[in-house]
């Protein structure tokens, strides 16, 4: 019997027709354990990952191998994206037993969840040194069933290990001007100058490390920040990680170069992505900068948008290849003989030079991931885009990737924020109305009567489990971006409901220390806590942000202080591992700025000159302004009470601490007011 069929998750929807007895993770399954005696399979994997897919080809959907598992095992499948807190303690076991981690993720447990065997993908013969799937299951059953307290030994020590890992890297303030001097300097050690980004292949895009750099050139000057963010920027922009026809970054690079992505498309990298280069766009006026964040923005809307409004998280790197083979990139690459076959001759041989397509391929048997491998200005753009425009209508006839369609929260969150700063910068009223349709879905189907959030939903039906840390945090964070591009105090009120539950339900009150679960939350064996950034902003981090920009927006000293307590992590990891906490340090420039509170006043929202300064507002580069904009001295946000117009015109206030400077009428000397340094 398999249980899977009724799930949100289109992972363990996958996984629905397994010859395998799948159990959801529940209270039911480690009774069932219990009560026959048996260890407990824990395999984690999540909808795009390839070698997840690879696995349950190769053991899961083999009857043999299901019908071994069925007899000797109870058998746990978990969605990552669905499960983080799961994931985060199980892994975090993974790699102190065995000193890497990955997905698939192949657990053995106790029937009271304790690990004592751990793996990622084991394939179904013995290979490279690996034993097979099938050997580790009778490994594992003969350990079971012939030395059992010896396990049980075993998993009481790791669970005991694991639970002195407590966050022990509190100070007693937030980094102060040396640390981050430091954070930089470490940075610039690490960085790679002839290729971009830091350290060596896989190359991950540093989404946080960059908005920490963007930051800091905009509050101190320092062209070496801005320079490793802008080089960056370009040479991912330029290879193969992005999509050139069709916009949209992958999941990383498997070469220094970023010429060959793994190929999988990820909601939060593109949002994290999309917002950074309409960063630098507003630090800059880069036109590659502003034409990636368009279409990143264009891919987010038009490839992961839902019926319901929000944000599905990811599409496969497998697609069908023509010939029923599943193969990873099979949608992406291009040969030669396949651009003259589309293009012609002519445009044929133009495409082959402009992308970087070569005889030898750049991917495997011939295949070519396209490129801007150098920037040939003299060809003519109106021809590029002709081509372009071609060849992503020849690419759609071909079988696409799948799309996993949940909707996960703080992904969601993330998304918002990019797509309302986008449409703002660059006068894209419909991508400020996506944010808001998904700000009304997260609303509507995600937010109970108590304010609480799920993690995720699917086809308007809200799923099973509880939201993260990140998720109140990054939703937060989406709402506050909302806030201040409408002028909509709302989104500010619904900001406000869910840091509170941030500073009731996820800090310990003694420390300020930050955990990625509720206290009130499913009792794992552990609570996870983890303040470092990994494919997105930690919990701990982007919750410190959150905090910070609410109280901006409101004078709370209560939510400030914990923003400032919270950040005292980022003052002890911060000069060591600064790759590795780039949000946090992006939230210490906004803290050492103020951040700046502007406040735009004037008769009404469709004044025109009230949208000019609200406009130059939301441009200036003061790192982690908040924006408040509306009808002089009105109550929809605190920082326009008491704000009066100036002689009868709209005005700008710019204020730190709700202490303003002399307001002004002018655009332009608004904008001097926030972007020096």
């Amino acid at each position: 019997m398999n249980r899977l069929a009724d799930e949100t998750s289109p992972y363990l929807l996958q996984h629905a027709d397994n010859p395998v007895d799948w159990w959801p993770w529940s209270a039911e399954a480690f009774d069932e354990a219990r009560s026959t005696g048996r260890p407990v399979l824990l395999s984690v994997g999540y909808s795009s990952c390839h070698w997840c897919h690879v696995m349950a080809h190769e053991s899961f959907e083999d009857r043999a191998t299901a019908d071994y598992l069925n007899e000797h095992f109870v058998s746990v499948k978990v969605d990552r994206e669905e499960r983080p807190d799961v994931d985060a303690v199980y892994m975090e076991a993974v790699q102190a037993a065995t000193g890497q981690g990955g997905w698939p993720m192949t657990v053995f447990l106790t029937p009271d969840a304790e690990p004592f065997y751990f793996g990622t993908y084991f394939p179904p013969e013995p290979r490279h040194g690996m034993p097979s799937f099938r050997q580790v299951l009778e490994g594992v059953r003969q350990a079971w069933d012939t030395r059992r307290d010896e396990v049980g030994e075993v998993a009481g020590k790791i669970v005991r290990d694991l639970a002195q890992r407590e966050i022990s890297h509190q100070a007693a303030h937030p980094p102060a001007e040396p640390e981050l001097a430091q954070a930089l300097l470490g940075l610039t050690r690490e960085y790679d100058p002839q290729r971009g980004g830091f350290g060596g292949a896989p190359k991950f895009p540093p989404s946080m490390v960059l908005e920490f750099l963007l930051r800091h050139h905009a509050r101190t000057g320092a062209e070496g920040a801005l320079q490793m963010a802008q080089d960056t920027c370009e040479r991912m922009a330029r290879g193969g990680i992005y999509d050139q026809l069709g916009g949209g970054f992958a999941r990383y690079s498997v070469d220094r170069g970023w010429v060959v992505p793994h190929f999988e498309k990820m909601l939060y990298d593109n949002a994290l992505l999309c917002r950074v280069y309409a960063h630098l766009w507003r630090a800059t006026g880069s036109d590659l900068a502003r034409r990636v964040a368009l279409e990143t923005a264009d891919f987010l809307v038009r490839e992961l948008r839902t019926e319901e409004g929000g944000f599905a998280s990811a599409l496969d790197a497998d697609s069908d290849d023509g010939n029923g083979r599943h193969v990873e990139g099979a949608y992406y690459v291009w040969t030669p003989e396949r651009l003259r076959a589309v293009l012609g001759d002519a445009d044929g041989e133009l495409a082959v030079r402009y992308y970087g397509v070569t005889d030898e391929g750049t991917f495997e048997h011939g295949q070519s991931v396209l490129q801007l491998p150098q920037q040939d200005t003299f060809i003519d753009a109106g021809k590029i885009a002709s081509i372009r425009e071609r060849l992503l209508h020849e690419r759609g006839q071909r079988p696409a990737p799948g799309r996993d369609d949940k909707v996960v929260a703080a992904w969601n969150g993330l998304a918002l924020a990019a797509l309302a700063e986008t449409g703002a910068y660059f006068d894209r009223p419909d991508l400020i109305e996506a944010a808001l349709g998904a700000a009304d879905l997260l609303v509507r189907v995600h937010l109970d009567e108590h304010a609480r959030l799920a993690r995720t939903s699917k086809d308007g039906r809200v799923g099973p489990n509880a939201g993260v840390l990140e998720d109140y945090a990054d939703v937060a964070e989406g709402f506050l971006a909302l806030a201040s591009v409408t002028g909509e105090g709302v989104w500010l009120d619904f900001a406000g409901l869910l840091v509170d539950h941030v500073l009731a339900r996820f800090t310990d009150p003694a420390t300020g220390a930050l955990y990625d679960t509720a206290a009130d939350a499913e009792p794992l064996i552990r609570r996870p806590q983890d303040p470092t950034d990994n494919a997105t902003p930690s919990g701990w981090t982007a919750a410190a942000g959150a905090l910070l920009s609410y109280a901006a927006h409101t004078g709370s000293e209560a939510h400030r202080t914990a923003a400032e307590r919270a950040l005292g992590v980022v003052q002890a990891l911060g000069p060591r591992v600064p790759r590795f906490i780039g949000w946090g340090l992006a939230v210490a420039e906004a803290l050492l700025d103020g951040p700046k509170e502007i406040a735009v006043v004037g008769p009404g929202r469709a004044d025109a000159r009230t949208t000019a300064l609200h406009r130059t507002a939301l441009l200036g580069t003061a790192p982690g302004a908040v924006v408040a904009m509306g009808v002089a001295e009105s109550d929809e946000f605190p920082l326009l009470v008491d704000r009066p117009l100036v002689g009868g015109e709209p005005a700008a206030y710019v204020c730190r601490n709700f202490t303003c400077n002399a307001p002004t009428t002018d655009p332009e000397r608004l904008r001097t007011m926030l972007n020096s340094h």
